[in-house]
């Protein structure tokens, strides 16, 4: 029968960063029955977060046509990402207009966070006030309405796909405020997202956990999966 797929997207503050750091991630996911698709996508400053949101929903769609090839099932896509990526894999399940413009239904049959960054990039750029030269700045621009439409947080809605969220115990602070503002707004829709914080990681650790082959994280994501429909 053909195989539950994970799409997976990497983060560097998206600036930097490429798929081929991930290889271990695919790797391993693979040894483990699930068929892994670990994506790039352009960055900033030659690109904005609007265009990176496009091409992971490209990706998708990409998948969704193509993924059947490599005996995965279509019909159970699942997206994740870490830092930045969960920030990409968030918005374009949550801002209906990425898929809308491809002319596909919602796709995605469940999102892992891993650690997401810039889940209310609107709060968190209004409390920082950066200069014009910001990296921040050149990926979501100067203006706080854009900001807004860029965080995930303002697009939550009723309908979602599941969600998985894994946070760092030792993470950096905007990353546990945004996270924790995005949960409780899940709760308050009404979901019963399951929020796992792992005590003691750090915001890179929260990826690197991956190259453990027996890290538990992987039976609880694989059975996230499996119970999905």
């Amino acid at each position: 029968p053909p195989k539950d797929v994970l799409l997976f997207i990497h983060g560097g503050s998206w600036n930097s960063g490429k798929k081929s750091t991930y290889n271990f991630f695919g790797n391993r996911l693979a040894r483990k029955n699930i068929v892994a698709v670990i994506i790039d996508y352009p960055k900033s400053p030659a690109a904005n977060y609007d265009e990176m949101g496009t091409d992971a929903a490209l990706a998708v769609k990409w998948v969704k046509e193509n993924i059947g090839r490599y005996g995965g099932d279509p019909q159970k896509i699942f997206i994740s990402g870490h830092s930045a990526g969960g920030h990409l894999a968030a918005l374009i399940c949550t801002d209906d207009t990425y898929f809308n413009k491809l002319k596909m239904q919602q796709p995605v049959k469940g999102i892992v966070l891993i650690d997401a960054a810039g889940l209310d990039m609107y709060g968190y750029l209004q409390s920082e006030n950066f200069g014009s030269g910001n990296t921040y700045l050149q990926t979501f621009t100067t203006d706080p309405a854009t900001w807004k439409q860029a965080s995930p947080l303002y697009h939550l809605h009723p309908g979602l796909p599941p969600i998985l969220i894994y946070r760092g115990g030792k993470t950096y602070p905007s990353i546990e405020v945004s996270n924790e503002k995005f949960i409780t707004a899940l709760h308050g829709l009404g979901y019963k997202t399951p929020y796992h914080i792992l005590k003691g990681k750090k915001h890179v650790a929260m990826i690197t956990q991956f190259l453990n082959s027996y890290n538990p994280r992987y039976k609880e994501v694989i059975e996230f999966m499996r119970q999905t429909k």
